[in-house]
Parts: structure tokens; C-alpha cells; sequence
């Protein structure tokens, strides 16, 4: 660096050498020496390495380390440092967990073809040969220590590879000579946990706790709605303690557990993409826990029984025996002489709207899904025979086949023959006690069933005053 000339000044910017080896002017005035005090401390701190290096961007994931179920994939990056600078903080490896299609049956593991790759071969003497297989005793998992078939002793032929089970019933993978297991991020080792709300590594912040409290139904028999478990829900759990049994429901009306009067066996039931594990102990308490998520709406309903009221033993009603089958009489039998048809049905009111569903959904004893299969006119009554597809709500058990009764010879609303309809009807019980009725009352509910018609009906149960 040249000479400075008399009110001539010249600044070097930090971490900046202008000559090599010296990095500070010569001294001259005293301001001169300011500079070279300033010049000095920013050689100090710029001159030499500080911190660590600096990693190179991740490269691309390899291909998973097995061709069936579970292996790993791993990826890695450099650490770019210069002389006298820290190595970078941090693994080169990173190594994530992969699925793929369950391994068909008989498919050998991954650690038996690794000890399978000794045999034949000399390993402890020069002529010695044994066949190997897996040994899980040894201390270490992640080793490949294979037992000599036909012999007392194991050995040791150094770490398995990576991806490697370690063990038979582990989901941990050995990495590295460790055995790891994969976080909700899938990548090996790491801490990340779901959530309750299902967020990995979450703070249960994104989802609605709900609790609700079920008061006993009573004396009445039925299945009673208790809630709406909506799709995604986790972490459920649904504890009982009476005679009644609790009762679980799919969208399209089918029952999981304690359908059709019947009582299920504890166990594991599969519904809605998840696992329903339903007990029972001896006394009168169940219990239903469903990790979730749910793919799909769930009814959680009580299944009550009535005192008197046993299950699989509905209490009969009226239904007409089957006459035995006659000889087939071939006759001619004269021709009748027309009457009169009768003066046809007038029109039935109209009992559209949500009021008049709302009315009859509430205040009727049975509201049910049902093909109409013959009707007989009866004096002043029309009985109609039918078949119980999807029961919605009854206070007592309904059979497969019922007779519904209309008032009437013209009843309104008019069922036709072989069509599916959503009928709400009452209970009728004879003074005597002889006769027990399904009453279907004039003007009440009986619509085609459809789709549409099935989602009003249950979005209107809700709203039924307790």
C-alpha cells in the first residue's frame, strides 16, 4: 500500500485487505493511528472462521429399500466448510419410512435372505460350512445374528442393512445400526406426534371436544338417537351402565352392533374406516371406543327394552294365518252380471311441508322404511301388508313383515302395491288387550321413499322436543 499524502484519508471496509500480508496503514499523524487501532480490531474479527459451515440443499429421495411392505428411503446432502471453519451442525442422511403393498404369503423377510447369503460359505474355519437363520435373542437387534441350524451358537456378521425389521413383530426399522421408529412425519427417529385433533405435531387446537350425557329412555321399548358422530371424528368413546344396550348405525340404516334386536358379542367391528371396539362386562356396564377418523356419519342410539319386553320375542300382532294349500277344483262358473263401481275416492288434503313431517315424525310411535306388498279392503278399514326395511324410530319391536291398518275405504293417503314408502304410523292396542294395531291415520305421513326423503327424515329427529 502506498504512502498517504498530508490531508488525504483512505477507509477499508471490514472484513477488506488492500496488500497482503498487512492490512493497516503506517502510522503517520494520530489519526492515523485511530485508523490503525480500527483497522486492527476489524482484521481480528473478519480474518479468521467463525461458526460452522453451510450445508448444500437435500438431494432427492432414493427408491424404497424393499419391493413389499414397509422400507425406507433415504436421502442426503454435503457440508461445504473452508479452512479453520466448524463442520455444519446437523446428519447427512435423512431417512424416511415408505408403504408399499403387503408382501404375499410365503415371502421370505428381509433378515432371513441376509443370513441366507452365508450359507455354504466358510465362516468360522477353513472348511466348516453351516446354514444360517435369524437369531432374536442377542442383545443388539440391529446386528445380523444368524443361528446355526442344527447347532447351539449364534454369530454375529456385523450390522444389518438399513430398512431391516428389528425384530418380527416391531414397526422399528434399523438405521445406521439403531432401531428407530418413524414420527407422523414418516421421517426415522424423529419426535413429531399426532395430535388429538389428528395434526401432526398439532396442539389439539383444531377440532371441537363435544360430551354429551344421555338420559335413560325409560320404560319405553325402541331404539332411541343419542347423538350424531359426524365423519371425521377421532378418539371416540361411548360408556353405558343399565339393562339397555347401546346400538350403532351406518348412513344407509344398517346396524354395527345391537341392530334388529338382537345383542351383539364383545369384540372388534370394523365401520366407517375404523376399528369399534365394543365390551361388555358382566354386570350392566359397555362400553365402544373408535380411534377414528370416521369416513362416514355414525348414529349412536340406545337400545331399550321395556319391562316385560325380551329380545328376539316381539309381542305378536294381528296377522292373518296362511290358509293351507286345497286341490286345484276346475269349474265353469257362470258369468257375473256388472254392478255398479262404486264413486271414486275423493282427493286426500294435502299434508306437504316440514310442519306436517315435523308433526307426525314426533307425535307417531313407529316411523319406518317399508315396500308395500298387497292391500285388502276391510268393511270400513284397509289393511296393507308390508315389508320393514329401515326402521328410523319404534317404540317396540317391528317384524319383517307387518300389517299397517289406514281408516276407511278410500284411506289418504293412498299406498300403492309393490312401491317403497317412509310411513309414520301409532301403536293401536284393543281395550281388551287382543288386538295390537300399526295405524296408519287419515291424513298422516306416507311418502315414496327416496334419498332426499331419507335425509329429511333423519335431520327432522333432531328436532323432536324431549
Amino acid at each position: 500500500m502506498g504512502k498517504l499524502r498530508p490531508g488525504e484519508a483512505k477507509w477499508l471496509a471490514p472484513g477488506h485487505r488492500e496488500s497482503d500480508p498487512l492490512c493497516f496503514p503506517r502510522p503517520h499523524q494520530l489519526w492515523n493511528l485511530l485508523l490503525l487501532l480500527w483497522t486492527l480490531l476489524n482484521c481480528s474479527w473478519w480474518g479468521s472462521a467463525q461458526g460452522p459451515g453451510e450445508w448444500t440443499p437435500w438431494g432427492s429421495w432414493s427408491s424404497c429399500s424393499s419391493s413389499c411392505g414397509q422400507g425406507l428411503s433415504v436421502r442426503s446432502r454435503r457440508c461445504i466448510r473452508f479452512p479453520g471453519e466448524e463442520l455444519c451442525w446437523g446428519n447427512t442422511h435423512e431417512y424416511r419410512l415408505c408403504r408399499l403393498q403387503d408382501c404375499p404369503p410365503g415371502a421370505r423377510l428381509f433378515r432371513d435372505l441376509q443370513c441366507a447369503l452365508y450359507n455354504g460359505h466358510p465362516v468360522l474355519g477353513p472348511q466348516k460350512t453351516y446354514q444360517w437363520v435369524p437369531f432374536y435373542g442377542a442383545p443388539n437387534q440391529c446386528d445380523l445374528n444368524c443361528l446355526a441350524v442344527g447347532h447351539a451358537f449364534y454369530h454375529s456378521f456385523g450390522r444389518v442393512l438399513d430398512g431391516t425389521p428389528c425384530s418380527g413383530d416391531s414397526q422399528g426399522l434399523c438405521v445406521a445400526g439403531r432401531c428407530l421408529s418413524a414420527g407422523c412425519d414418516g421421517l426415522m427417529g424423529s419426535d413429531a406426534r399426532e395430535d388429538h385433533c389428528g395434526r401432526c405435531g398439532g396442539a389439539n387446537d383444531s377440532c371441537l371436544f363435544v360430551q354429551r350425557v344421555f338420559r335413560d329412555a325409560g320404560d319405553f321399548a325402541g331404539y332411541w338417537n343419542v347423538t350424531l358422530i359426524p365423519q371425521g371424528a377421532r378418539h371416540i368413546r361411548a360408556a353405558h351402565r343399565s339393562r339397555n344396550h347401546l346400538a350403532l348405525m351406518v348412513r344407509d340404516g344398517s346396524y354395527v352392533l345391537n341392530g334388529n334386536w338382537a345383542v351383539s358379542p364383545p369384540g372388534t367391528y370394523q365401520a366407517a374406516g375404523t376399528h369399534v371396539v365394543y365390551t361388555r362386562a358382566a354386570g350392566p356396564e359397555e362400553t365402544l371406543h373408535a380411534t377414528g377418523p370416521t369416513s362416514q356419519d355414525l348414529l349412536l342410539q340406545e337400545q331399550a327394552q321395556a319391562l316385560g319386553w325380551s329380545l328376539r320375542q316381539p309381542q305378536p300382532r294381528e296377522v292373518e294365518p296362511q290358509p293351507h294349500e286345497t286341490p286345484t277344483v276346475l269349474a265353469v262358473i257362470p258369468p257375473r252380471t256388472p254392478t255398479p263401481s262404486p264413486d271414486p275416492c275423493p282427493p286426500c288434503p294435502d299434508t306437504r311441508g316440514r310442519a306436517h313431517r315435523l308433526f307426525h315424525y314426533c307425535g307417531s310411535d313407529f316411523v319406518f322404511q317399508a315396500r308395500v306388498l298387497g292391500l285388502l279392503h276391510q268393511a270400513q278399514e284397509t289393511r296393507y301388508e308390508v315389508r320393514v326395511q329401515l326402521v328410523y324410530k319404534n317404540r317396540s319391536p317391528l317384524r319383517a313383515l307387518e300389517y299397517v291398518w289406514a281408516p276407511g275405504h278410500c284411506p289418504c293417503p293412498p299406498l300403492a302395491l309393490h312401491r317403497e314408502y317412509l310411513l309414520a304410523a301409532r301403536r293401536l292396542i284393543s281395550p281388551d288387550g287382543t288386538q295390537d294395531r300399526l295405524l296408519l291415520p287419515h291424513a298422516g305421513y306416507a311418502r315414496p321413499w327416496s334419498p332426499a326423503e331419507d335425509s329429511r327424515t333423519r335431520l327432522i329427529a333432531r328436532h323432536c322436543p324431549v
